[in-house]
């Protein structure tokens, strides 16, 4: 990935969250559907980038402004089947393109690091 200033990033991640307040409109299920994350996915992450100063609730909360239950209560509807279709097809396609990036890490290690040393190297004597 290209470097981001941290600052900037910081910057961008605040307008997103300011983004996805301003639009209580649309439904996690349809980001998932879309985007493959969702609101719940930032606080996820949030939470994990905190090193366990953010419990998930925590991190969700600071993402939706409010506890997520309240949030639920004012805003979502009730996922169509189609929704929840596309939310699972998109989460598979998650998973399939993670596993493929992690092939891709393996493979480079192992042209990186030969699974065996050469035998001057493991071989008493030599």
């Amino acid at each position: 990935m290209t470097q981001i200033d941290d600052h900037l990033a910081a910057m961008a991640f605040r307008r997103l969250v300011d983004h996805l307040r301003l639009r209580s409109d649309v439904q996690n299920v349809d980001l998932m559907g879309v985007g493959g994350f969702c609101r719940n996915c930032l606080g996820d992450w949030l939470s994990e980038a905190s090193d366990g100063a953010l419990s998930r609730d925590q991190a969700r909360e600071a993402i939706y402004g409010m506890p997520q239950s309240e949030w639920k209560a004012r805003h979502q509807s009730d996922a169509t089947p189609e929704q929840l279709a596309r939310m699972e097809a998109s989460v598979a396609l998650n998973a399939r393109l993670r596993a493929e990036q992690e092939a891709k890490l393996d493979e480079a290690l192992e042209e990186s690091f030969p699974a065996s040393d050469p035998p001057s190297m493991s071989e008493p004597g030599r």
